[in-house]
């Protein structure tokens, strides 16, 4: 059986000169990762940490490793390629959702909240160094445990009247709240430690340190 779906790239990995399994996250599947033949006009930018692409899937009745070709890119995410900072901040949302979304889940809402808050970074022009922070409490909320300060307590220690705040800014005032690079790097680590208890993942989160470098 073959379909057309929307995917979100969460990374990929080479398996061999002509062919690698691409990991994502779409809305009919959830994450799900699938294998990709190379051909010669087939570029790996289009492979890129949370592009968002239009494929052909063919189900494979052997096996689970379905395939995907015939790639269409559905929107350019210009400044998320060109700009370090935000590029910094895709490559952490994609270790994140890869690493702490296990693979066949398909919570309802969860694609496309993924797909409007990279659309979402794309836009923003500026003040968007705390734009980590609130995804994260957002993707807590949309894989089913919303967090409350209560909830969050045990992780916060100092941080917590931070982290109150936060919770009770909207958007609009969350990007503007004026924290400290070490501030924001310790609400990071707390939101990441609940994170990891609810999905009962260790998330570590590689990219993170290039993150907390720029920001």
């Amino acid at each position: 059986m073959n379909h057309v779906a929307r995917l979100i790239i969460l990374n990929y990995t080479k398996i061999k000169d002509s062919a690698l399994v691409i990991h994502t996250l779409s809305r009919e599947w959830g994450r799900r990762s699938f294998i990709v033949h190379l051909g010669k006009g087939t570029s790996l930018a289009m492979f890129q940490p949370l592009g968002i692409v239009e494929a052909d899937i063919t189900e494979n009745p052997k096996s689970e490793l379905w395939r995907a070709a015939r790639f269409t890119q559905v929107w350019p995410l210009m400044s998320l390629r060109t700009d370090p900072y935000k590029n910094s901040i895709v490559l952490f949302m994609s270790e994140v959702l890869y690493r702490g979304v296990r693979d066949g889940m398909a919570e309802e809402g969860l694609y496309e909240w993924c797909e409007r808050s990279i659309l979402t970074l794309d836009a923003l022009e500026k003040d968007f160094s705390n734009f980590h922070l609130r995804w994260l409490l957002e993707l807590a909320t949309e894989m089913g445990f919303a967090p409350s300060a209560e909830d969050l307590a045990p992780f916060a220690g100092e941080r917590l009247r931070d982290v109150q705040t936060l919770l009770g800014a909207s958007f609009e005032q969350a990007m503007l709240l004026p924290l400290s690079g070490e501030r924001r790097s310790q609400l990071c680590d707390i939101f990441i430690r609940y994170l990891s208890h609810h999905t009962e993942t260790t998330l570590d989160i590689r990219s993170l340190r290039v993150l907390q470098e720029l920001f």
